[in-house]
């Protein structure tokens, strides 16, 4: 006999008291209303009275009745037509219950996506914005660095020429001091008398020592220039670093300006911790680049302060020291025109001890004539006395001839013996004169000598004085 399979009046064999519950996953939404959430819903009971989803009659559920016992028997339905009513209403509501869920989470989500469209949107027109006032504040702050870097990078040229003119001015100084020296060397080779510590040498040294003043003046500005040079070239580095690097970031940023959704170049980067690695903020990145302005402008008030002092330097020893060449020329001149008229005195004393000596030698020849002349008549005279006492007897007489002869002897003698001593008189004066002479002929040739070396070499080497613009380190 073939078995044939029939499905109609199927009923599950079951407890016909049991509603075997459906779980159905009921969308819900979590505090925030943003992520919907499924939960597990059972069937509620049926209340007493309901109306069927198929256009049915109302109808009022009756409480199902305790089934009698009855005698064992193949039992065709598991569960009851009010359990069946019951399980299908229950399916019903749980139908409607997920359709209105999907609705709301579809509405949710479309308005979710909105608003999230428009916050991304409005994020990134946020950084669009800021980006752009970031360009906007490189670009001040570049402008800003870059002005002052070109005004400091002047100020220092205008240094380093400042510089170049305190090296001549001390190269200048060697020169004057060499010449004071050579004066002074020279001056040593005086002879006599005129190896006098007179107001020349004097002044000599007192140049020297200004000379040498001025120099180490110079050298400390000098060192001074150097090291502000330095602070200068120090912050011009500063300054250029901090520019470089924000032209870099200028450069970058523009560049971040410029992206859109639609570039194909973007990459995913999902380690935000590497992304998010900053050494500044804004107000640290603004007074950083304000600091090396502030610290630019400090530089370049004291560059101006160097210079005007190196200025002040420069034209104060170039006062001093023509103020004391010109103290020291005044002295030589002076010492010159004392030494030339001390010579022309003793050029008019040597031309009178000339003539004196001519003189004197005249006088010295008539005493001796005159000497030689009176030797004759002494003799005469003599001679007269001689024969006379040749006389015999009574006429041997001291008579008035006798008398007169004894006198002229005596005169003659006398005169004689007088003209001897003027005659040495007059040959020590000759001597003396003579020595005069000598003494006159030294002291002229001391006198020429001191004149050759203070108005031929020393006036000589003093003619190649630096002048004044040389001085103050002009070429």
């Amino acid at each position: 006999m073939e078995l044939v399979k029939s499905t109609q009046g199927f009923r599950p064999n079951t407890r016909p008291d049991i509603i075997l519950p459906t779980l159905t996953a009921t969308p819900t939404r979590d505090k925030k209303g943003d992520n919907p959430q499924t939960h597990c819903l059972l069937p509620l009971p049926p209340k007493p009275s309901t109306t069927s989803c198929m256009g049915r009659d109302r109808f009022r559920l009756r409480s199902p009745r305790t089934p009698a016992l009855r005698p064992a028997m193949p039992m065709h339905s598991a569960i009851t037509p009010q359990q069946w009513a019951w399980a299908n209403a229950a399916n019903y509501k749980r139908s409607d219950n997920n359709h209105r869920s999907a609705d709301i989470l579809r509405k949710d989500t479309s308005r979710l996506i909105c608003s999230k469209d428009d916050f991304t949107n409005k994020t990134q027109n946020e950084s669009n914005k800021w980006i752009s006032e970031r360009i906007d504040d490189l670009s001040f702050w570049s402008s800003e660095g870059k002005h002052e870097s070109e005004k400091l990078l002047k100020d220092t040229d205008m240094l380093k020429k400042v510089k170049i003119r305190l090296d001549h001015a001390i190269s200048e100084t060697e020169g004057p001091l060499q010449v004071a020296r050579e004066c002074l060397g020279q001056r040593q080779k005086r002879m006599g008398a005129d190896r006098v510590r007179d107001e020349v040498e004097i002044e000599l040294m007192q140049e020297v020592t200004v000379i040498k003043a001025c120099q180490e003046q110079l050298q400390t500005m000098r060192d001074r220039v150097n090291k502000q040079l330095e602070s200068n070239r120090i912050v011009q580095l500063i300054l250029e670093k901090d520019l470089n690097d924000k032209h870099v970031a200028f450069e970058i940023d523009t560049r971040c300006h410029k992206m859109t959704n639609c570039n194909s170049t973007l990459q995913s980067y999902n380690n935000l911790s590497n992304l998010d690695m900053c050494f500044s903020v804004p107000q640290s990145w603004a007074k950083f680049s304000e600091d090396n302005i502030v610290r630019s402008q400090t530089e370049r008030v004291n560059t101006k302060k160097v210079m005007e002092e190196a200025e002040r330097e420069m034209a104060n020893t170039t006062t001093n020291m023509w103020n004391q060449f010109y103290i020291v020329n005044r002295a030589f001149n002076n010492r010159i025109a004392e030494t030339t008229e001390a010579r022309n005195c003793l050029q008019y004393h040597m031309a009178k001890t000339l003539q004196e000596i001519f003189q004197t030698e005249h006088t010295i020849a008539d005493l001796e004539r005159t000497i030689n002349n009176k030797k004759i008549p002494l003799q005469v005279a003599k001679n007269r006395l001689e024969e006379r006492t040749k006389r015999p007897n009574m006429e041997l007489c001291k008579d008035p001839p006798h008398n007169m002869l004894l006198r002229e002897v005596q005169h003659i003698q006398g005169t004689m013996s007088t003209l001897s001593q003027r005659l040495a008189e007059a040959e020590d004066m000759q001597q003396q004169l003579a020595a005069t002479k000598s003494l006159l002929e030294q002291e002229l040739f001391v006198k020429a000598h001191s004149l050759f070396i203070d108005q031929e070499r020393c006036m000589g080497l003093r003619r190649t004085f630096p002048s004044h613009p040389r001085l103050v380190g002009y070429a």
